[in-house]
C-alpha cells in the first residue's frame, strides 16, 4: 500500500508540475493558483511556480525514497528521509485551509481537494 500510495502522489505532483509549468508559459489559469487573483501571472507569481514545481521534484524523491522504489542515499540517511516525508506531510495539511480560504471559488474547489488527497498520500508514505 504505501508504493502505491508514493506513485499516486508522484503523479499527482507531476500533473501539479505541468499545471506549473502551463502558468509559467502564459496560460490564463491563474484563477486555480496563488490566490486566484490573476488570470496570468505576472512575473513573481511565475517564480512561485517555478518554486514550487523544485518542490515537486524534491518531494516526489523523497516520497519515492522512503518506501523503497528510489534507493538514491544511503540506508544511514533513512531516519532523516522518515523525519523530512513527516514534514512534507505537514506542509501539505497547511495548503488545505490555505487553499480552502481562497477568494478565488475555482482555486477552492479544484485545488482543495487536490491537497487534501496529497495530504492523504503524503500522510500514508510517512507511516510506511
Amino acid at each position: 500500500m504505501p508504493a502505491v500510495a508514493a506513485v499516486l502522489f508522484c503523479v499527482i505532483l507531476a500533473a501539479l508540475a505541468v499545471f506549473q509549468i502551463a502558468l509559467i508559459a502564459g496560460a490564463p489559469l491563474g484563477h486555480l493558483a496563488w490566490g486566484g487573483q490573476d488570470r496570468v501571472l505576472p512575473r513573481q507569481k511565475r517564480i512561485g511556480s517555478v518554486v514550487s514545481i523544485v518542490l515537486y521534484a524534491a518531494f516526489a524523491l523523497l516520497a519515492l525514497e522512503r518506501v523503497g522504489l528510489l534507493d538514491l542515499l544511503p540506508s544511514a540517511v533513512d531516519p532523516v528521509v522518515r523525519v523530512l516525508m513527516w514534514i512534507v506531510f505537514a506542509y501539505l495539511v497547511l495548503g488545505i485551509p490555505l487553499n480552502l480560504i481562497s477568494r478565488s471559488k475555482p482555486e477552492r474547489y479544484v485545488m482543495t481537494p487536490v491537497a487534501t488527497v496529497l495530504a492523504v498520500l503524503a500522510l500514508l508514505v510517512a507511516l510506511a
